[in-house]
């Protein structure tokens, strides 16, 4: 059997504002409105004479959305190993490979990115099937993404792909080439875009590693050599860890391996990498037009116009991209849409929290959405899930007045225990420990929460017990 090793690390910073760095592209529902990126690329491992549960590497800060999302597509029986900070891929790949050897050396890998589209579910499992053969026999099998376009925004693979096997030996890779490097690509079919899809067995990449990238294995091994089972998830050592260089399997194996070998892949594949990546797979309209949201267009043409939450015109323009959410507008050129890194990095650099929150932040109980805030005062809408509790916890520079819109509501107060129902309130003065907790088994419970204090800051958190392990 295979295991998808899924890599689900990325921030997805060119799809911002809707993308942000704690709810990143893969966790959105970009081009399915049922499914979220991470959820197809779990989904679309589901021959069950083919794959084996899936393997997930995520950071700590998105485990509980990741096994949420898991959940939902009833995956849980997937692995989660928590990477304690992003080292790139060889480093991550690394994790899983280690994992997997403990009870079979030989185990197959199939690694993708969890925020890749991969449209032809069929011809995905066609190469999946072409690429066992010489991943068994000790290779390390790179899918050759078709390229349908001259894209300077990939990286090439060239390969002498044999059309009775479908297989063929990897013989170079050129990162991001010129416009008319990339048109001359186009012209030659030995040259696919590197898409970052790769199979091996774990003992062959461990073997790679060994002889070209030593330091990346030396910390992966030691990382992994007492790991922790946390809840659902697996912590390895945060230190070992971070001592590993951060590489990409490209430039720590592939380029230097003598085992690389390649499969063509024609699945409708899209990095979804940038709003106009995203802009190509969506449905459009007449006029070339993709929209979501509330949305009136007079007189525009191909352009991508998102809204969450209010009404957004637009009126005489062409190949926009205009994306409004609660707490921030993007308005840019297709062209020109990916140097949005360029906006985040901006944001990150003068401490904006822009780049890393939406207004609406999701916890492991539920979600806040902070719907106004002044000096001295912040207004929050918390909702908890049926079952779920927040941590018993207290605060050393604000009061909070808790008001029950909907459902039930457990609370300690301080040294009160009270039962709160819609309408009823209590208030929490600075310092007093207190908890809150939905004990239906099936309705949502739902509060206006209103701090006031001298500092209202998320670390301003001290936790006592906590269901979900982060307590102090």
């Amino acid at each position: 059997m295979i295991t998808p090793v899924i890599l689900s690390g990325g921030t997805g910073s060119r799809l911002w504002p809707l993308s942000r760095s704690f709810y990143p592209k893969q966790l959105l529902n970009l081009v399915d409105e049922d499914l979220t990126l991470l959820q197809q690329t779990v989904t679309r491992c589901d021959c069950a004479d083919l794959f084996s549960a899936a393997l997930v590497i995520c950071i700590q800060e998105h485990r509980f959305l990741v096994g949420e999302q898991l959940k939902e597509v009833n995956a849980e029986s997937a692995t989660i190993i928590l990477e304690p900070s992003p080292r790139n891929t060889a480093p991550a790949i690394a994790l899983a490979a280690l994992h997997l050897a403990k009870e079979d050396p030989s185990a197959l890998m199939l690694v993708m990115p969890a925020d890749h589209l991969i449209n032809d579910h069929d011809a995905f499992l066609a190469a999946a099937k072409v690429a066992r053969g010489p991943a068994e026999r000790g290779g390390i099998v790179t899918f050759g993404i078709v390229a349908s376009k001259p894209e300077t925004a990939y990286g090439y693979i060239e390969s002498d792909v044999d059309a009775s096997t479908g297989i063929g030996q990897v013989l170079s890779f050129t990162e991001k080439p010129n416009r008319e490097l990339a048109e001359e690509y186009l012209l030659n079919s030995n040259y696919y875009w590197n898409g970052g899809l790769f199979m091996m067995s774990a003992e062959t990449y461990i073997e790679e590693l060994s002889t070209h990238a030593p330091d990346i294995l030396r910390a992966a091994q030691k990382a992994m050599a007492s790991p922790v089972q946390d809840l659902d998830f697996i912590r390895i050592d945060d230190q070992a860890f971070s001592e590993s260089p951060s590489d990409s399997i490209d430039y720590a194996v592939m380029e230097k391996t003598s085992r690389a070998v390649m499969v063509p892949l024609d699945a409708g594949w899209s990095d979804v990498g940038s709003w106009s990546s995203l802009w190509e797979v969506l449905d459009k309209d007449a006029d070339g037009n993709a929209t979501q949201g509330n949305v009136v267009l007079n007189e525009t043409k191909n352009s991508t116009v998102f809204s969450q939450s209010r009404l957004v015109a637009t009126l005489g323009v062409e190949d926009l991209v205009v994306v409004e959410t609660p707490d921030a507008v993007l308005v840019s050129h297709q062209a020109q849409s990916q140097k949005v890194k360029q906006i985040v990095e901006y944001l990150d650099n003068n401490e904006l929290t822009q780049s890393e929150h939406h207004r609406k932040v999701y916890r492991p109980w539920g979600w806040y959405d902070s719907i106004d805030a002044g000096e001295g005062f912040q207004v929050k809408r918390i909702q908890v899930k049926p079952g779920a509790k927040l941590s018993k916890q207290r605060h050393q520079h604000r009061a909070e007045h808790w008001v029950v819109i909907n459902g039930v509501a457990h609370v300690i107060n301080g040294q009160d225990t009270i039962t709160l129902n819609k309408n009823q309130s209590t208030y929490i003065p600075i310092g007093a420990v207190h908890s809150l907790h939905n004990p239906s088994a099936s309705e949502i419970l739902e509060i206006i929460e209103v701090q006031t204090g001298s500092y209202l800051g998320e670390d301003d958190i001290e936790r006592f017990d906590d269901i979900y392990g982060r307590a102090d």
